[in-house]
């Protein structure tokens, strides 16, 4: 006779079993983000994470330890989607620096972060850094983001692009730390006023090219 936690089991272990390698991962990864989304960070855990997507526990913990492996990935996902949005404002580092690439840049950066704070919050929030539980391949990915955006910097003095007076690396920390300033204003809703969030970036953008252009 089989009983119903069979006939679960069973079902489980189907389902887990029709996902490919790499397949299950980004599978878990994607609902963990939308719950994240829709649910808060809180509301994520591995328990419900196999559930909604129908395979074991086991099958989870075969690519995440834990729920800060998880996170730590997720992170990693959004530096990945973050770096892309960066190599479109630049066309892959063929665009030449310019007033316009400034704005570009700075609406990019405030669009993700507000946009995908799913993805922001776990990249730049404290949760994952201040806890010492950052993945290696997550530290690699967070300094190799940074590290080029200096390179850009650098490449476009070196080409006589912009003044040849910017230090790349002070202007890189000064430029990241007033657009995370803004979008994080915006996020946790003190920057309430959605009409005011053009005239800001604007207003950034043009306070960035003053400090670049030759």
């Amino acid at each position: 006779m089989t009983t119903s936690s069979t006939r679960s089991t069973s079902s489980t272990s189907s389902r887990s079993g029709s996902y490919h390698h790499g397949d299950l991962r980004q599978a878990l990864v994607s609902e963990a983000v939308r719950i994240i989304r829709e649910e808060g960070e809180k509301a994520l855990s591995m328990r419900k994470l196999a559930l909604n997507i129908g395979v074991s526990r086991t099958a989870s913990y075969h690519y995440f330890a834990d729920k800060q492996a998880l996170l730590c990935a997720i992170a990693e996902e959004g530096f990945r989607r973050y770096n892309a949005m960066l190599s479109e404002v630049h066309e892959n580092g063929q665009r030449p620096p310019s007033a316009e690439s400034m704005r570009d840049f700075v609406r990019g950066y405030v669009q993700f972060a507000t946009e995908q704070t799913e993805y922001y919050d776990l990249m730049f929030g404290g949760h994952i850094w201040e806890s010492g539980t950052s993945t290696d391949s997550l530290r690699k990915e967070s300094h190799n983001s940074f590290r080029n955006y200096v390179s850009n910097v650098r490449n476009w003095k070196e080409q006589g692009l912009i003044s040849d007076k910017v230090d790349a690396l002070r202007f890189s920390q000064v430029s990241w730390s007033t657009l995370h300033g803004i979008s994080r204003l915006i996020i946790d809703g003190i920057y309430a006023d959605s009409a005011a969030i053009e005239p800001i970036c604007q207003n950034a953008a043009e306070m960035f090219w003053r400090e670049l252009a030759p």
